[in-house]
């Protein structure tokens, strides 16, 4: 599995969900570094349950931050988290990604560039972001 190409938006909730949603462009919903650590993944998946009720149309693809916590990882990808962030170095790595083949599910090494709705003056640039990223060729 690839993630799919949609422009990249972090958020730290579901206000920044909702901004980056306004616009009904497809979108890469990005967890903050390590949020499955501070967070966690069991809130990621209700946040995206909610945001995927609310809008019911295709183009919403999510990927939870789970820096080098690979027991987190793992938790994520079992509860059906399809793409994560797992630091390259971290511990038992290797394991993860095996585990995350056998479930269909992928595992970045790297974070996609974004734009993170915490910065104000990212936030303001968003239709462009979202826009630019989506159009054809």
């Amino acid at each position: 599995m690839n993630v799919k190409q949609y422009p990249a938006v972090v958020i730290h909730g579901l206000a920044h969900a909702r901004q980056a949603l306004a616009f009904r462009q497809p979108v890469t919903l990005l967890s903050a570094r390590g949020a499955a650590i501070f967070a966690g993944s069991g809130w990621w998946r209700a946040l995206l349950k909610r945001l995927r009720d609310e809008r019911t149309e295709a183009g919403i693809v999510d990927i939870l931050d789970c820096a080098d916590a690979s027991g987190l990882a793992l938790a994520a990808l079992r509860t059906g988290q399809l793409s994560i962030v797992l630091d390259a170095e971290a511990s038992g790595w290797s394991s993860v990604a095996a585990v995350a083949a056998s479930l269909g599910s992928e595992v970045l090494t790297v974070r996609p560039p974004a734009l993170d709705m915490s910065n104000p003056a990212e936030a303001r640039r968003l239709q462009n972001w979202l826009q630019v990223r989506t159009r054809p060729g």
